[in-house]
């Protein structure tokens, strides 16, 4: 049975993280790549899957595809700390699960490469 992972950050690096983590350290198969998708879509499908009315709005969020069962999934998720808010939206979640299977091949692929960009160091005045 399939099912998604719903990642939301505040910050891109975070989602990447999290992605890594999910592969490695919660040991989740993916069956795509993963997707970008809008942030205020992160967010609702949050509030509808959740029932919770949002704190905090996210900066940065993706979608994947898992070939892990959601009961797996959501167990192997507790076992590890990533550092982004995610939720496993499986077929339970009838009306967001059925949006999510008709369009996820329209959604974007999610760039997971880091950027070695130097920061600047702020220079003494």
């Amino acid at each position: 049975m399939k099912s998604f992972a719903l990642i939301r950050a505040d910050d891109p690096d975070k989602v990447k993280i999290a992605l890594h983590d999910l592969e490695t350290y919660g040991h989740m198969q993916f069956s795509d790549s993963p997707k970008n998708i809008a942030t205020k879509y992160a967010d609702q499908i949050l509030m509808n899957v959740m029932s919770v009315t949002l704190k905090n709005e996210c900066c940065s969020a993706s979608l994947v595809q898992l070939d892990t069962p959601p009961g797996a999934a959501i167990s192997n998720l507790k076992k590890i700390h990533p550092p982004a808010h995610i939720i496993i939206i499986s077929p339970r979640h009838e009306k967001v699960y059925d949006e999510l299977m008709n369009n996820y091949g329209n959604f974007p692929d999610f760039d997971r490469k880091f950027t070695n960009a130097i920061k600047p160091k702020k220079e003494d005045t």
